[in-house]
């Protein structure tokens, strides 16, 4: 009966606000509820001369820059608002409402409805109820217009507001706005809310954004921050349900599997005595205790809704690949390995096209001519059902690449798909080392079978990192020219094992004058962690030369975000030393001393230039 009533009131608020846009008097609204608003509420013609007034009363007015112009109430003898002629009592106040009309509901509909320069002018007006910009947010994200959502989401948490008092749904608002500026690149706008609300915002708010800012810096790689942030949102939450799955995204990231098992088994325990849980959280934590990897990639895949019963079903045949077949290879006069695929490769790859209907990138390390995840439904129903597919190395190509693309960040997912891809991909590695002889990026088709192990690397180099290490290190031996980067992700590997002596030892093997700058930082940081500072002041020197921006963006606290696109930065730019800091940061700071003696090369260096002047 209530859902009934809400929904004609709804269809009737919408009509009235309709005609009150037309004209904003109270009459053209009578008139529009005796000739048409009675269709809304069930062809009770006393109902919705009764509502009028009520939604008259609430209804934000532009001529009156956003300001209501509101009827008083009658009383009982006085003609009655709705300008029937009867006195009130005989009249509307004699209508039962099945509930109370909320408030803010014309405002919440007025902000669903205005555009362009009126919904600016309302926002900034101040004079929206928080509950209906809260509403209208949500509502305007869950339709997909994300452009509205964002404006009115950000008008909510502008200024002081009773957060409080909005408690059950402030927590998803806030979310959905975070999720806005992530997906459109607003990434300065997203950390300056995430500050505000741990800063201002009550313990229920501030620990939501404790908890965000630690999958953010998890997202990101660095896992400091990450525990620090963890670690606030516990003081500040202790009880949160959903610190027992965060915590064990932690330590599953630093990889300590054991201990995350351990959490999980105490948290459970915790949550239980506190009934602070409800039973199928309970159930979800008690997995993680049993085994956290597979429990947290099980919450991936079905999390993928559409996608979750095709990535079932291809986690399964992966499991279940047997050993491909060896490839046909050749060598170039020079003695070079060549690879070029067979005919029967070659139809095999056409058949994963035709559903996958995205090319890959050949220009670049990783990527594609388009999104494969548009597609794949098709092609992870066309792979299930044509197994052989995989035995074509582009395709191989292609759908580790496209995983990675999706999954690479996650190290509960490496089992899941990149070990079982990655022991298929060996038996074709072990065939080019066997071979002997080295194996060119630019010869032949070589670069679908190097790429194939670039993506492999960095699917497993968060859950996996010295079988990433290991692998990175057979493809390195194998393209001396290192014409993927893979040298900087073997030295970052090696340096957080602690070993620096081959850190360095890789750090130097590479081909003269191509050092990337993670390759030279790293041996800028393995040298200073040898305490052979001279030597890292030296290749300091060449890498400021090569990078101005690298010390300073790896030495400040918290420096201005730089946006990273889909292809590398460029190098000696800002977002080339971004992108280092979010690698590599957590190691320098680890370090003892590491970034106070960095930031001292630096002043000491902006002394010397100064003098020279």
């Amino acid at each position: 009966m209530l859902t009934a009533w809400v929904e004609q009131l709804l269809g009737y608020a919408s009509g009235a606000l309709e005609a009150i846009r037309d004209n904003e008097h109270y009459p053209a609204l009578m008139a529009w509820a005796r000739t048409q608003g009675a269709e809304q509420c069930g062809g009770s013609l006393d109902m919705a001369q009764a509502l009028a007034p009520i939604i008259w009363n609430q209804t934000p007015l532009v001529r009156r820059q956003f300001d209501c112009e509101p009827l008083a109430e009658p009383r009982p003898d006085e003609p009655c608002w709705c300008d029937s002629g009867r006195a009130y009592r005989d009249c509307c106040l004699r209508v039962e409402l099945p509930s109370v009309v909320p408030t803010h509901l014309m405002w919440m509909l007025s902000l669903r409805e205005w555009r362009g320069e009126t919904l600016k002018a309302a926002l900034e007006s101040r004079k929206a109820p928080a509950q209906a910009l809260l509403e209208a947010g949500i509502v305007s994200a869950e339709s997909g217009n994300n452009g509205r959502a964002q404006q009115i989401l950000e008008s909510l948490f502008a200024g002081e507001r009773d957060w409080q008092a909005l408690a059950e749904q402030i927590e998803p608002a806030f979310e959905i706005l975070i999720d806005l500026y992530q997906e459109r690149g607003f990434l300065r706008k997203r950390a300056a809310l995430i500050e505000r609300v741990i800063a201002s915002g009550p313990d229920f708010l501030s620990g939501a954004a404790y908890e965000r800012l630690c999958l953010m810096h998890l997202d990101s790689g660095d896992l400091a921050s990450a525990r620090e942030a963890f670690q606030n949102a516990q003081r500040t939450l202790p009880d949160s349900p959903s610190l027992a799955y965060i915590e064990a995204m932690v330590l599953l990231h630093e990889g300590n599997v054991g201990k995350a098992r351990q959490r999980a088994a105490f948290w459970w325990r915790r949550l239980a005595r506190q009934h602070q849980a409800d039973p199928d959280q309970l159930d979800f934590i008690a997995e993680l205790a049993d085994d956290p990897e597979s429990t947290l990639a099980e919450q991936v895949i079905n999390s993928e809704e559409a996608l979750a019963g095709p990535l079932t079903a291809l986690q399964a045949l992966l499991h279940t690949q047997q050993r491909p077949p060896r490839l046909v290879l050749s060598r170039s006069p020079e003695g070079a390995l060549l690879y070029e695929p067979s005919r029967r490769e070659a139809s095999l790859y056409a058949g994963w096209i035709e559903a996958c209907e995205v090319e890959i990138d050949e220009d670049a390390a990783l990527g594609f001519l388009g999104d494969p995840w548009v597609t794949a439904p098709q092609w992870l129903q066309g792979l299930c059902a044509n197994p052989e597919w995989l035995d074509a190395p582009k395709v191989m190509q292609a759908l580790t690449l496209a995983l990675a693309s999706r999954f690479g960040s996650l190290p509960w997912m490496v089992d899941t798909f990149f070990t079982p891809l990655a022991e298929r991909y060996a038996a074709w590695l072990t065939q080019l080392e066997d071979a002997g002889g080295t194996f060119s990026w630019h010869d032949a088709d070589n670069a679908t079978l190097l790429r194939t192990g670039l993506a492999l690397v960095i699917g497993m180099e968060r859950g996996a990192g010295p079988q990433a290490r290991a692998l990175a290190q057979r493809l390195l031996a194998l393209d001396a020219e290192d014409s993927l980067g893979l040298r900087e992700l073997v030295i970052d590997q090696l340096l957080r094992e602690g070993n620096d002596d081959q850190a360095l030892a890789v750090s130097e093997a590479g081909p003269e004058g191509a050092d990337m700058l993670g390759v030279q930082m790293g041996r800028v940081l393995a040298l200073y962690r040898l305490a052979r500072h001279d030597d890292a002041r030296a290749v300091l020197g060449e890498v400021c030369a090569a990078n101005p921006y690298i010390v300073r963006v790896l030495c400040e606290e918290r420096p201005r975000p730089a946006r990273l696109s889909v292809d590398m930065p460029e190098p000696g730019t800002r977002a080339e030393a971004w992108q280092y800091r979010q690698l590599m940061r957590d190691q320098w700071a680890a370090s003892d001393g590491a970034l106070e003696w960095l930031s001292r090369q630096s002043c000491a260096r902006a002394g010397e230039s100064r003098r020279s002047r």
